[in-house]
């Protein structure tokens, strides 16, 4: 299997369970945050819905340079108009991908806010550290749902509150 074609099937199988995960965010609950030093509910969720964004931009772009496209995950406000973004952003990232070659994979990508560079990667590189974000930020957002008391779904299999524990 070609690595364009693991890298589908791994998007996929994470959008999945961001999916599931996503889906259950409550829309009374966009301003809550754990604490102050901790981003609200709907500012994760939104980084979330937006990191496949991050897969298009690394086999579509050289570089995100903030300073010239300042970062902005859009907006939702409720579970509908987040779970169509993320889909949304799923999707092209999935026919960004299609459309890609394992060359391009090994070209560079980097991430800068004017002369300051954050990272510079490969293109396959910045697709694997977007995936990375999304399940670091998936289980981040899985621990504010679990201290407002709402169920978590399994990810790599049953949950807590899936097997009735």
């Amino acid at each position: 299997m070609k690595i364009i074609e693991k890298l589908l099937r791994e998007i996929e199988e994470e959008g999945l369970k961001t999916h599931k995960m996503l889906a259950i965010v409550p829309d009374d609950k966009y301003d809550w945050q754990p604490h102050p030093k901790s981003m609200p509910v709907r500012e994760l969720a939104l980084h979330i819905a937006d990191l496949p964004t991050w897969i298009t931009l690394a086999v579509t772009t050289d570089e995100l340079d903030f300073a010239a496209s300042p970062y902005d995950p859009g907006n939702a406000n409720g579970i509908e108009e987040l779970l169509t973004l993320f889909e949304k952003n799923l999707a092209k990232a999935k026919a960004d991908m299609r459309q890609a070659t394992e060359e391009q994979l090994e070209e560079p990508w980097t991430l800068r806010s004017g002369a300051a560079v954050y990272m510079t990667l490969s293109k396959y590189e910045t697709i694997r550290h977007a995936l990375a974000q999304t399940i670091h930020h998936r289980a981040q957002l899985g621990l504010y749902l679990r201290l407002l008391n709402i169920p978590i779904p399994g990810s790599y299999g049953p949950s807590a509150d899936e097997q009735g524990l």
